[in-house]
């Protein structure tokens, strides 16, 4: 097999360890290289193996997950473990087996619970729904209302597999189906807090263990609307009342009671904190993850409520429990009395509350734990027992007293739920029951779990037979030499022939001096030489091992005759007889005078034996459904599967019978078009599914390939040996790898030719471009010329036109200036003519002498003829000291900026496109400028009002303002540099105190500006301020550099 593993292939490995629960793994192939395997399991993990642990390929149907296992052409605990695993990984923690439901717990709430799944289920068959635990209840309804035959329901599966959840689902679903909201309905949904409260409690494994076995029968009438139900219980499990293991609790109605009592009850019953008692706190466990007892107490008392139970009844109920906890903290110590090992009770005060409760006499309640009577040749004997006997008639008594609460609790929920009436219609039965146990301390509870576990398998494997048959008989087949093992030979060794061991339990039991012992010898004798009986091979081993079907359990017989016994002493017989509390004599039904001795008392073994004999009764009777619940880990954790824990409870649980009896017969099956599929290449000349007879063409395989002739073909599928799939998939592997190397040669050709092709195209496109090199190098430098040309030639047509156009603007340049001084000299001839006049006449009127007369008037006539040409001067020199200040003041500012200084007597201007223009001076002569080229300023040579004038968005001016900017000075490019700008403004504004410091959280106004403050610090004000002392005596050294600094601002 080793040598046709190829990669991707999914195979069966060995098991990587031999142990007893440890079963072939399902890898894909990621590699393969010298003899070694890289392969990956269905949880990712990736690790390396030998070839030679390859077993066989998947088969076809295990490839993928499947719904109904019966579908698995292969059906073996393997191929069954690796479906529930692809399907659990996947969160489908439901799978069919035929008409058996695989559930396993999912240890996470998943949304598959609600309304609408309940009508989606509802009126469906089976098979055309995905697997659901309301897939059964809508089958069992369908099948009630169609046969009117009664259904049964058989949940199974150790502790925290999920049984207790998976009724109160079907019971949900059940109380839905009809449609119709009864108060019956109510009813029935109230039991379960009642039941869980009494019967339920924390252990290691599961937070919510029934301790108990329970058959609820819900009743419906021809139009299949609910009308009544009852409940049987079986095998409560009474040692948990006075002793728990490390991590458990008791049961869950004590910490409820406890803590959801009022203050005022509490006080009645002289009840006070969980911790405070021995039977609570034994285990070192008082909580419960996801419990709240003080609030699932008052569901409790509703419950109680709706089950019309008396608050009489339910006060008695609370009275025995409070009772049950204060005996635990009762006490013995032991004396001697005529060398006879004595006891007494050591608690006066608590036996005093003991017996208020019980409504019974103190001394007599103390006498009766602590002596014992009997009778010996018609005497009344009176003898004193230890304090270890005491404490045993004290459990003894604790445990009957809980053994009858919860009995009555039954009994009083079947009245209201029966009512006594006659029920015309049929039933649908709920069995929840312990599954198989096997631990290392096996006790008599484990014989009669077991034993109940046993007959459960023998009703499940003579249905699934019965369905093979069914199968056979459909599909045309003989099954008559098909031949199954069942596990008759237990049943009858334990519980059915005589001399049974639960006969020879009760036989000892009844014996004065029987003890465990002789018990052990009595089925070493009886049953040592059977096959599913093995007897100890010591005679210090005081155990026995019965095989079941599930496996070899080995049995300590210590205890067995005590525990089947479980009855109380003759003085706490009387002691209950004589009490006041009419509840306790209600619920005990002592009718046993203590020298009445006509009637045996009933064992407990015996007891459980008719009670069980009953239930097969009723489940023969019904047409049952079977739901296998699944714990996947030991840590209550979604998504993790421990692969040997569910290989141990398949196995329990009795899911292999249906693959054994498989194996008797034809266990690997494919349907015709499943079989022309993948078999037809075997066999040259059948043609495809859609253009073959399959019949025909798998009966030609078949028959050419299978020489021994031991296969069957059916209406629908082909049906064959073991053997037959290993001689099949070999073949069919032969021809594959054929066809695999033909298509891999014409791949590799078809990769090859494609390469060559390409390396063709590019050698071809390598040559064209390498020719063409250097016609490309003579086409660029002509291109080049002729460019230049183009040039030149346009250079010149420009220049002529441009020389043109100067002279023809020269001319009406002088045209028009010509003009204008012409006009200018004409329009103020008059006022110079008139002016000059005057003075020649102050010339020839001065009193001066001459030369002073003739300088005075070379002088005005200076200043008039400046005045005449240039304007008024007084204006231009103030505008020039204005300009002048505002120069120096901006020059100030932006100093930073390279060659910005405006030159001394610029103008300045306010509006756009004011430039700055040199101070003019006075000449005598007006001299017109000549004609220049303008040149372009340098940009880094602009003063500051030159760039903003240029520059500068909209109206803003180079003055500097006071408000926040509507838009950026410049344009800039993005929104985002624009918001920048308008903040760095504001920034600048509050900088300079011109606009307030925006207000933050906290509760501090502190308005006053930055340049405020920091003028106030440096000011020689501060100097004289206590601050100022302060920060001196606590900083010596930086005096000098304060003073320095203040010296300097100073200056």
């Amino acid at each position: 097999m080793a040598e046709r593993v190829q990669i991707s292939d999914l195979i069966w490995l060995k098991p990587e360890r031999q142990s007893e629960y440890d079963i072939p793994i399902a890898v894909k192939v990621l590699n393969s290289s010298g003899g070694k395997l890289e392969v990956r399991d269905d949880d990712g993990r990736k690790f390396i193996t030998d070839a030679t642990n390859v077993i066989k390929p998947l088969h076809a149907t295990s490839i993928t997950s499947v719904e109904d296992m019966i579908t698995l052409g292969e059906l073996q605990e393997f191929t069954i473990l690796r479906n529930l695993h692809i399907r659990y990984n996947q969160q489908l923690i439901y799978t069919y087996t035929g008409s058996m439901l695989i559930a396993i717990n999912p240890y996470e709430i998943l949304p598959i619970y609600t309304m609408d799944q309940i009508h989606f289920y509802q009126d469906r068959n089976i098979g055309d729904m995905p697997p659901h635990i309301f897939a059964i209840g809508s089958d069992s309804y369908k099948e009630l209302l169609d046969t009117s035959s009664n259904q049964c329901v058989v949940i199974s599966g150790e502790s925290g597999a999920g049984k207790t959840e998976s009724t109160k689902l079907l019971l949900q679903y059940l109380a839905a189906a009809s449609g119709k909201h009864s108060w019956i309905e109510q009813q029935i949904q109230e039991t379960n807090p009642i039941l869980e409260a009494f019967g339920n409690a924390k252990t290691v494994k599961n937070d919510n263990s029934s301790r108990f076995g329970k058959y609820i029968n819900i009743y419906f009438n021809n139009q299949g609307i609910i009308e009544g139900g009852n409940i049987e219980q079986y095998l409560l499990e009474k040692s948990r009342i006075v002793r728990q293991s490390k991590g458990e609790r008791n049961y869950h109605i004590f910490y409820s009671l406890v803590t959801g009592l009022s203050a005022e009850e509490k006080k009645k019953l002289e009840l006070t904190r969980p911790q405070d008692y021995e039977y609570l706190n034994s285990g070192s466990m008082l909580t419960c993850d996801g419990r709240n007892d003080a609030l699932e107490f008052s569901d409790i008392r509703s419950a109680f409520k709706v089950l019309n139970f008396l608050d009489e009844e339910v006060w008695g109920v609370f009275n025995l429990l409070a009772a049950i906890l204060h005996l635990g903290n009762l006490k013995f110590k032991s004396y001697s009395s005529n060398n006879i090992e004595s006891s007494e009770v050591a608690d006066a005060t608590n036996a005093s509350r003991i017996a208020s409760l019980l409504g019974v006499n103190k001394v007599h309640f103390c006498e009766a734990l602590t002596r014992k009577t009997f009778i010996a040749h018609g005497e009344k004997i009176v003898s004193n027992v230890s304090a270890s006997s005491a404490t045993e008639a004290k459990h003894a008594l604790v445990k009957a007293i809980y053994g009858s609460i919860f009995v009555y609790i039954v009994e009083n929920i079947n009245k209201t739920l029966h009512k006594d009436e006659t029920l015309c219609g049929g039933s649908i039965g709920i069995l929840d029951i312990f599954g198989f146990e096997n631990f290392d301390n096996n006790s008599f509870e484990q014989l009669c779990i077991n034993y109940a576990n046993e007959n459960l398998q023998q009703f499940f494997v003579k249905h699934i037979f019965k369905l093979e048959q069914e199968q056979y008989q459909k599909e045309g087949i003989t099954w008559t030499n098909i031949n199954y093992v069942d596990n008759q030979e237990n049943l009858d060794t334990i519980g059915l022939k005589p001399m049974n061991i639960l006969s020879l339990i009760d036989e000892e039991s009844r014996f004065p001096k029987g003890t465990d012992l002789t018990l052990l010898d009595k089925l070493n004798t009886n049953h040592g030489s059977k096959k599913c009986y093995a007897a100890p091979k010591s005679t210090r081993d005081h155990t026995f091992v019965i095989r079941h079907f599930a496996g070899d359990v080995y049995y300590n017989v210590n205890g067995f005759l005590d525990k089947n016994r479980d009855m109380l002493t003759t003085d706490l017989k009387e002691l209950l007889m004589d009490s006041t509390n009419k509840f306790l004599k209600t619920i005990f039904p002592i009718d046993l005078s203590p020298h009445s001795g006509s009637r045996k008392p009933v064992s407990l073994s015996h007891q459980f034996k008719t009670s069980l004999d009953s239930l097969m009764k009723t489940l023969y009777a019904c047409h049952p459904f079977f739901v296998r619940c699944i714990k996947p880990n030991e840590l209550k954790k979604p998504r993790i599967l421990d692969r040997p824990l569910c290989v141990r409870q398949l196995r329990y649980a009795g899911l292999m019978e249906t693959a054994k009896i498989r194996q008797a017969g034809y266990p690997i099956r494919h349907s015709y078009a499943e079989f022309i599929n993948r078999y037809r290449l075997i066999v040259p000349g059948i043609p495809p599914v859609e253009k073959a007879d399959c019949k025909e063409a798998a009966k030609k395989i078949c028959v050419q390939v299978l020489k021994d002739q031991d296969f069957r073909l059916g209406h629908t599928k082909v049906f064959l040996k073991n053997h037959h799939d290993g001689i099949l998939e070999e073949l069919r592997h032969k021809v594959v790898i054929n066809a695999v190397i033909k298509v891999q040669t014409n791949g590799r050709r078809f990769i090859y030719r494609r390469r060559f092709l390409r390396l063709r195209a590019a050698a071809l496109t390598v040559q064209k471009h390498f020719r063409s090199r250097g016609y490309r190098n003579r086409y660029l430098i002509m291109r080049r010329g002729y460019l230049r040309l183009q040039a030149v030639l346009k250079c010149r047509e420009l220049r002529k036109t441009f020389l043109n156009l100067r002279g023809f603007f020269t001319k009406l340049q002088t045209q028009i200036r010509g003009y204008l001084l012409r006009k200018m000299i004409l329009d103020k001839r008059s006022i110079i003519t008139a002016q000059l006049a005057q003075f020649k006449k102050d010339k020839e009127q001065s009193k001066l002498d001459t030369k002073s007369a003739e300088d005075e008037y070379e002088k005005k006539y200076t200043e008039f003829m400046r005045a005449v040409w240039i304007g008024k001067d007084v204006g231009v020199e103030a505008a020039q000291n204005t300009a002048f200040i505002d120069d120096r003041y901006v020059d100030d500012v932006f100093g930073f900026l390279k060659d910005t200084a405006t030159p001394a007597g610029t103008v300045r201007g306010t509006g756009f496109g004011v430039s700055a223009v040199e101070k003019p001076t006075a000449v005598d002569v007006i001299n017109i400028p000549l004609q220049r080229e303008y040149e372009d300023e340098a940009f880094d040579e602009f003063n500051f009002k030159k760039f903003a004038a240029t520059y500068f968005l909209g109206n803003v001016s180079h003055q500097y303002s006071r408000k926040p900017l509507k838009h950026p000075l410049l344009d800039l490019p993005s929104p985002v540099d624009k918001a920048a700008s308008q903040a760095l403004w504001i920034t600048i504004l509050r900088f300079m105190g011109d606009i307030a410091e925006p207000k933050y959280v906290d509760d501090k106004k502190d308005n006053t500006p930055i340049m405020t403050k920091l003028t106030d610090t440096v000011g020689r004000a501060f100097q004289k301020s206590k601050e100022f002392e302060e920060m001196l005596k606590e900083n010596n050294d930086g005096k000098r550099m304060i003073q320095r600094t203040l010296k300097n601002n100073r200056s």
